[in-house]
């Protein structure tokens, strides 16, 4: 089990005194917080992708890259990386670096974003955003996968030859998350590939994220990947602490009432009834969160968003000391508790490594002698034929 923070990186003015950082401080609090997140015990550090104010995460692999030259265990995902905006060529190439410059400490979530605007702003038309998720991934997914590409389809220029570099660190791409806060194709999509599926329950009951996990449970299983307590899942969250629960919500609500995130909309009592949002002392966090797989079954990474909403970055440090010394050591032993011996861990290089080449030595990519753009040796990867997947739209074979 993971546990993590995550972080919208946006710039907001501090309600309770009216200053405002600037995007250079505001960075520079992000990196400070993704290095104690590792110092304080958490596992994942994870970062969005935006292209608007109030903003300032454009550029994630950049920023991945500078905390992992900072950092040892920390796994360095994103909190979504834009699928249908981005194209998926370069989508391999920058992640397959960082792949390499982190030592492997490296996934991605990929997602479609909740901001319209950005389609036009890369030459995309908003209403193909589902059609773009699927055969955009489907690319991304072959980039990895094959040493020389030859595709065709709807929405980029067609490929022949193409090899994408550097190639994934020891043969083994980085893995994917879907990510997804309403759609069940998304879900369906996770499944078929058996990649992982990342439920941000932050916003709605849990009832609506119930549905979706467990359709992409039952489709993980149908497409042959493990059992449906197999699939591999992972769920958002939001706190805020201190000793005295009344504390925590005092010192709080002020910055709830405004966040951009949730602002201006239910209640803070309404909104942590119906979502995930704890305001309390740790124990309140514990009891919340060890009860999540009772909602949504054992699961393998949980992650918080905790620097949002203005709130200062000592405050933020504060909070990562509560998560990281009384709350994760706790939930760590509450969720292994019954934890059934056939649900895996949550995905990391050093075990997909494994798992692709046991006690062989993992692939290492050669330039072939007679083609520039080849690479010597077989994948480890194949590909198996899942005919309903192909029927929804997401099989391998290009047009």
């Amino acid at each position: 089990m993971q546990f993590g923070i995550f972080t919208v990186s946006d710039i907001t003015q501090d309600p309770t005194d009216g200053t405002t950082p600037s995007e250079a401080e505001r960075i520079q609090a992000t990196l400070r917080i993704a290095k104690h997140a590792e110092e304080v015990g958490l596992d994942v550090f994870a970062l969005g992708e935006h292209h608007n104010p109030p903003f300032w995460s454009s550029s994630p692999t950049t920023t991945l890259a500078y905390i992992a030259a900072q950092t040892e265990r920390l796994v360095l995902s994103t909190a979504t990386t834009l699928i249908t905006t981005n194209d998926p060529v370069k989508i391999a190439e920058d992640y397959a670096m960082l792949q390499h410059v982190s030592g492997g400490r490296t996934d991605l979530m990929i997602g479609r974003g909740n901001t319209g605007p950005v389609y036009p702003w890369f030459g995309k038309d908003i209403r193909q955003g589902l059609p773009l998720a699927i055969e955009n991934y489907n690319l991304l997914h072959r980039l990895w996968r094959e040493d020389v590409v030859d595709w065709e389809g709807k929405f980029r220029t067609p490929l022949q030859g193409f090899t994408s570099t550097p190639r994934p660190l020891d043969g083994v791409a980085p893995f994917v998350w879907h990510g997804s806060i309403r759609t069940p194709e998304i879900a369906e999509q996770a499944a078929y590939y058996g990649d992982g599926f990342f439920a941000n329950n932050i916003f709605w009951p849990k009832e609506h994220y119930q549905r979706l996990i467990t359709l992409y449970r039952q489709r993980y299983a149908h497409y042959g990947h493990g059992t449906p307590e197999q699939a591999i899942v992972g769920l958002g969250g939001q706190v805020f602490m201190a000793a005295n629960s009344q504390d925590a919500v005092k010192q709080f609500r002020p910055y709830f009432d405004n966040a951009p995130v949730y602002g201006h909309g239910p209640s803070l009592e309404d909104f942590s009834e119906m979502t995930p949002l704890t305001v309390g002392s740790p124990q309140q966090v514990i009891d919340r969160y060890a009860a999540m797989r009772e909602t949504y079954g054992d699961y393998q990474r949980q992650l918080f968003l905790m620097d949002h909403a203005g709130l200062p970055l000592k405050t933020v440090l504060d909070q990562l000391d509560i998560l990281g010394g009384e709350v994760v050591p706790v939930l760590r032993k509450e969720l292994q508790k019954g934890r059934p011996a056939e649900v895996p861990d949550a995905p990391t290089h050093a075990n997909r490594v494994a798992a692709a080449y046991g006690d062989q030595a993992p692939r290492q990519a050669v330039p072939g002698a007679n083609r520039g753009d080849n690479l010597v040796g077989a994948s480890p990867y194949q590909d198996s034929p899942a005919p309903a997947g192909a029927a929804f739209g997401l099989g391998r074979k290009e047009a």
